[in-house]
This record gives structure tokens, C-alpha cells and sequence, in this order.
């Protein structure tokens, strides 16, 4: 199989491909031929070693969702998924390949309303942005900041927040991606690259913002928390910014700010699963819609590191093995 793997932490350029054996399914497993592979943020920490959060073991072959069709299955797999177009995560690693293996228990079949493009780019963002809605339950008349408003989750909170009644403002870096949340149905988008985006911010919630989506931690946290009216919601769900933003427990007990970290969408693998089912059905509806704003050849992973690290990626990236 074609595959792309970092021996070490470091730049995009420690991406390279590669020819391996293509691997064989154990118990429970199936094998994917892998057309469409998910890049997500924490790739790109994952590969330069600066996750906030999980790491990883080198030599890697990253990548947690793919889509493609199923070629081979173990004994104990139904043998109806073989031929079945899929959408499936990896167990955490293996996505960029043109091979992969996945449990039989965490494969979905795609709807005939998507292409593999949309299945693969909602499967991982769609469920994390359902569970962010689900855990702060924006209402209507509420304001709602998104911040990354125009990425991968980002976008599709923008568009679950607006369907719920809530006054969207969106947050991204620069006219390009400010338009695009504008498009995906935010009332506001502010740049947090222009000088007194903070100021504007609070003009436009003068008596504070009810809920916070916040995807990239770091100095944003410490300047959107304190905006949170007494009785609000702060998600912080990433770290795009390279560290987790820190809050004030203290303050936030005081004036009674519920703090819902990731962990809050879902606690177990079926809640995570069901996530991804509503997200595909409800993209297959034309309820949410998918933002593919770039694909890469499967042996341009580097570049498309490069792209969503220079922060010119826009909506879901993903690598094509065909």
C-alpha cells in the first residue's frame, strides 16, 4: 500500500511516503481501500510533538478517518460489508494510506445522498460539533460565539447555532474565512487578527454572550471568558492557539458559568457513534453542509500540513489516494 509516515516529530516535511505491505485484518477488523483521508488540527501537533493533549509514538502514520470501499474482513466480520462504501475512523492512527484497517463495529455505510467527499469530511467534525450543541444547548434570542468559525468544526457550529435561534458571531483570521462563516448563516464575523476585534465584540454583546465555542484556546480564552454573562456556557473543545486557554475557576464559580470541556459531548464510544450517525443524516438531509476548502494528493500530506498550519486552509482538508 501507498502510505505517508513521520519517523519523527518536526515539521511538515517530516511527512514522506512510502510503499508498505498492505495490512491484514485481525479479529473484528476489515480492511479499507482508502479513496478520501480526514486531516484534522491535532494532526499537525501530533506530527511537530506540541499536542496539548494526546501524543503519539513514532515512526506514525496519522490520520483518524477515512472513507473508501471495504476489500477484505476477518472470519468473524459479516461478509455483507465487503464492497460496502464506507466512512470509518482508525483507532487513532493509519488514516494516510491507501490501506486501513478499522473495527467492523465502528464502520458507516454512506448515504446515497453524499459523496465520499461529504461522509468523510462530517464524520469526526459533525459528531464533535453535534456533541458541542447538544452539551450547551444554545436557545433562541441567545448570542453564541464561534471561534475558528470558518474550519472544520467551526463551520458546522455556525450552522447548528443559527438553526437553533441563537445570534451567531463568528471569530476567524482574515475576509476570506470571515465570509465564509458569514455564508454559513453567522449575524456577525469579526477578524481576531484586526486591531480592537475586542472592543467590537463587546459592542455587539453589550450585556455579555450566553454560550462560547472556543476551538483555539490560548490568550482568545482569556479574552472571550470574562465576556460570558452570569449563567453562561464555555466550551473550550481545542488548542488551535498551542495550549489550552486558562480559566478562572474561581471567577467562573461566582457567577455561575457552566465550563463543558470536550470530554462533555460523550463519555463512551456508542454516545461518540451515535454522534456520527445524526451528523451523516443530518448532512444528507441538506440540513448541515460540509466545507471541503482543499484536497491533497495522498503524497502531498506534507503540504497540506503546510496550508493549515499557515492557517490559509479553510472548512475540512483531505488527502485523495485516487
Amino acid at each position: 500500500m501507498r502510505a505517508v509516515i513521520a519517523d519523527r516529530p518536526g515539521g511538515p516535511e517530516v511527512l514522506r511516503p512510502v510503499e508498505l505491505p498492505d495490512p491484514e485484518p485481525g479479529p473484528g477488523q476489515v480492511r479499507v481501500a482508502v479513496e478520501r483521508a480526514a486531516i484534522t488540527f491535532i494532526d499537525t501537533q501530533l506530527r511537530a510533538g506540541t499536542s496539548p493533549g494526546p501524543r503519539v509514538t513514532f515512526p506514525v502514520i496519522l490520520g483518524n478517518g477515512v472513507g473508501g470501499v471495504v476489500d477484505a474482513a476477518a472470519a468473524d466480520v459479516d461478509p455483507a460489508w465487503l464492497g460496502a462504501r464506507v466512512v470509518t475512523t482508525t483507532g487513532g492512527s493509519g488514516g494516510y494510506a491507501s490501506a486501513a484497517l478499522a473495527r467492523a463495529g465502528d464502520l458507516h455505510r454512506v448515504p446515497a445522498e453524499l459523496t465520499l467527499d461529504e461522509a468523510t469530511a462530517v464524520l469526526a467534525d459533525g459528531r464533535t460539533a453535534l456533541g458541542l450543541r447538544r452539551a450547551a444547548h444554545p436557545g433562541a434570542g441567545e448570542v453564541v460565539v464561534v471561534t475558528a468559525a470558518a474550519g472544520g468544526v467551526g463551520g458546522l457550529l455556525v450552522q447548528l447555532a443559527a438553526a437553533s435561534g441563537a445570534r451567531v458571531i463568528g471569530l476567524a483570521g482574515d475576509d476570506t474565512k470571515l465570509g465564509q462563516a458569514r455564508a454559513l448563516g453567522a449575524h456577525h464575523a469579526l477578524s481576531y487578527r484586526a486591531a480592537g476585534w475586542e472592543r467590537t465584540l463587546a459592542g455587539l454583546a453589550p450585556d455579555g454572550v450566553d454560550v462560547v465555542f472556543d476551538g483555539v484556546g490560548s490568550t482568545i480564552t482569556e479574552t472571550l471568558f470574562p465576556l460570558v454573562r452570569p449563567g453562561g456556557r464555555y466550551l473550550p473543545h481545542g488548542a488551535a492557539g498551542g495550549r489550552w486557554g486558562r480559566i478562572d475557576q474561581a471567577d467562573a464559580a461566582a457567577r455561575h458559568i457552566t465550563i463543558l470541556p470536550i470530554g462533555a459531548i460523550g463519555a463512551t464510544g456508542e454516545e461518540m457513534f451515535a454522534l456520527a450517525v445524526e451528523a451523516l443524516r443530518l448532512t444528507a438531509a441538506g440540513t448541515l453542509r460540509a466545507t471541503i476548502g482543499q484536497t491533497f494528493r495522498l503524497e502531498a500530506a506534507a503540504a497540506a500540513h503546510a496550508a493549515i498550519e499557515a492557517r490559509t486552509a479553510i472548512g475540512k482538508t483531505l488527502l485523495t489516494t485516487t
